[in-house]
Order: structure tokens, then sequence, then C-alpha cells
């Protein structure tokens, strides 16, 4: 017991402190989630709305697909972006493998499925409820999605926090192509992975807790809009 005790008193030490080497690691963490979030919400918000509001040939199947990637393992993704990356890949020229923008890109891949299925989910719920108002009023499809995306924004708001928080406690992805390179691309979830491996169990501890502490932070915040859409539409 009085182990236990000793780790998490030095884990909160090292918090406490504000530990150098701590703070690289989170700071890194949230770099490359934030980018991979800002990027992913850019593009699937609006394939989102514009699938959820258009109708075409193979729409169906595209929304089958989107929804279907939801349950894409980590570690395809990240399998997929290392083949794609490496020197024999087509991406390979780009040599950003083993760094954090190849860690921004799979994170991106990761949660794109995510954000564009419960975006078409939310819009062509409003979608079914302002349609006549939006035809009799001459707006087309372009139009129309970003009306309902400005109207939604608070519900997408917390899609894009539950997107986020899926991007920073992901592990397999970034490991296999960050290479977990100390100082380099080495993150929260890798960090404690590797430190605990080698029984650097107070830094891995301390990692542990600043996730769960942005964990629930995130979903305070997620909370406080989910009322804050509700008294909007009410």
């Amino acid at each position: 017991m009085s182990t236990f005790g000793a780790v998490f008193g030095e884990a909160f030490r090292l918090i406490g402190a504000l530990d150098l080497a701590l703070l690289d690691i989170v700071w890194l963490s949230l770099r490359v989630s934030l980018s991979a979030v800002l990027i992913s919400t850019v593009v699937a918000l609006p394939f989102g709305a514009a699938l959820a509001v258009t109708r075409f040939p193979g729409r169906d199947a595209l929304v089958v697909t989107v929804n279907a990637l939801l349950g894409l393992p980590a570690v395809v993704v990240g399998l997929a972006i290392y083949l794609l990356l490496s020197r024999a890949g087509p991406l390979g020229t780009f040599g950003i493998l083993f760094t954090p923008a190849a860690m921004v890109v799979a994170q991106a891949v990761l949660i794109f499925p995510l954000i564009a299925a419960l975006a078409r989910q939310a819009v062509a719920d409003a979608w079914r409820e302002y349609a006549e108002q939006m035809r009799s009023l001459g707006a087309g499809p372009v139009a129309s999605s970003l009306a309902l995306l400005h109207d939604l924004r608070f519900s997408l708001v917390t899609i894009v926090l539950a997107a986020f928080g899926r991007a920073i406690a992901e592990v397999g992805a970034v490991m296999i192509v960050g290479g977990n390179i100390d100082g380099v691309t080495r993150v929260m979830t890798t960090a404690i992975a590797l430190e605990t491996s080698k029984g650097d169990l107070p830094l891995a501890l301390g990692l542990g807790i600043v996730l769960l502490g942005i964990v629930l932070l995130l979903n305070v915040g997620a909370h406080l809009l989910k009322e804050r859409a509700q008294r909007h539409h009410a």
C-alpha cells in the first residue's frame, strides 16, 4: 500500500511541479489532436451536411459506408497510413512518416467518419423539419446545408468535442505512424504504454491523470453545450 501511495504522490508531484517532460508530452498531444480535429471538421461537417440534404445515385451506399467506418479499428487506420507514407508508398516522397504530421493525418482519418456520420444524422433530422420551408424560400442544397449547420452549431460543437476526445485518447494508429520517438512523436497515450512497460509508473500515472482530466473537461463542455442547444431550439 505504501508503494501504491508513493506512486500516486509522485505522480501528483510531477503534475504540480509542471514537470518539463510531462508538459512536453501533453503539449504535443494537444497540438496533434487539435490539428487533426480542425482538419477533419473542416471537411467532415460539410460532407455530412451534403449527405443529409442531397439525393444522388449511390448516396445510400455512401451513408452506409460512412456509418460502417465508425467501427474501423485504429490499428487498421495506422497500417493504411503507414503504407501510404512509407518510402515504397505513393506518398513516401513527402517524408513525414514518424513525424507529428503523420500522426495528425492518422487521427484526422480516424475521426472523419465520426464527425461526418453524426453531423449527417443531426442535419438530416433538422432537414425533415425544415425541408419545405427551405424549398419555399428557394434555398438550394448548399444554402440549406450552411443554414442548418449554423442552426445546429451547438450540437455540432458537441460532436467535435467527442471527436477530439477519441483522437487524444487514441494509441494504436499514432504509435504505428509516429514511432513513439522520445521528444518527437511521444504523446500521452503512447508514453503511458511505454513508461508502464519500463516501470516508470509515476510519469505514466501522471499522464493518465492529465488525460482523464482532459476527457472530463470535454464531457463537461459537451454537457453544457447540449443544454444550451436545447434552450436555443426551445
